[in-house]
């Protein structure tokens, strides 16, 4: 058995990577987006992680969310420059800045659902454990990596529930707010309950070591994506030391 998993590769569905590497790729990409000025040297580098979630979106084969990220980029990139020159000192600072911060949070945002939809609730905890992360800090974000699907499954089947009965339509917002969002909000906390005690059902809080049959390890295209990180770490570093 322990052969068959040291022989297993990550497939399209896990993106290739190691479950600890994509922590650490979505960690680098949030915080050199998030905490890069776009100046000097950053302003190259952070179009290169722009592109980052576009490759494991269309790794994943998810071709419109992959057009719809590009095209949400593109606008909040060219958007401030199109508009600066009509608008008033004080509209363009509070527009630029919003425009600014979602430019910055967009890919942040993408690596972070990504992380999600790649990774198995084991997957993750197999990974915690072998870093001997403390169950305080890995249990709840386990239990956070299924409320998330959770939440568009139940606010799928809220809507067509709605569209069966033909209300909550967008031409009325008021009442599509009070027949999807309501229940919506009311199942949430049913949902974070369920999940809890599905964690407490499955073990995450024993104190004993767990075991895992999941097939997690590192290969080249770890390497890679650890060497990447890495060069893109010193980077910053230096940009922000010697003013790059």
């Amino acid at each position: 058995m322990e052969t068959i998993l040291r022989n297993t590769r990550p497939t399209a569905r896990q993106m290739y990577l190691d479950p600890r590497t994509k922590i650490f790729l979505c960690l680098t990409v949030s915080f050199v987006m998030l905490a890069g000025d776009g100046m000097g040297t950053m302003r190259y580098v952070q179009p290169v992680l722009a592109i980052v979630p576009l490759v494991f979106l269309l790794l994943l084969k998810k071709t419109w969310i992959a057009v719809y990220y590009v095209g949400m980029y593109i606008i909040t990139t060219t958007l401030p420059y199109l508009l600066l020159p009509h608008l008033p000192s004080i509209v363009n600072f509070l527009f630029t800045g919003v425009i600014a911060v979602c430019t910055q949070a967009l890919p942040s945002m993408s690596m972070f659902c990504l992380l999600i939809l790649t990774t198995t609730v084991s997957e993750f905890m197999a990974a915690m454990d072998s870093l001997h992360i403390p169950k305080k800090l890995t249990v709840p974000i386990s239990i956070m990596f299924r409320f998330f699907p959770t939440i568009k499954e139940e606010y799928a089947a809220i809507r067509d529930a709605m569209k069966l009965r033909e209300v909550g339509s967008w031409r009325n917002p008021i009442e599509m707010l009070e027949y999807r969002l309501v229940p919506l909000l009311m199942g949430l906390v049913s949902i974070g309950n369920d999940l809890s005690a599905s964690a407490l059902t499955r073990g995450f809080h024993a104190p004993t070591r767990r075991t895992n049959v999941c097939p997690i390890g590192f290969h080249w295209q770890d390497a890679v994506a650890f060497i990447f990180c890495m060069v893109v770490i010193v980077i910053f570093s230096l940009s922000l030391l010697l003013g790059w």
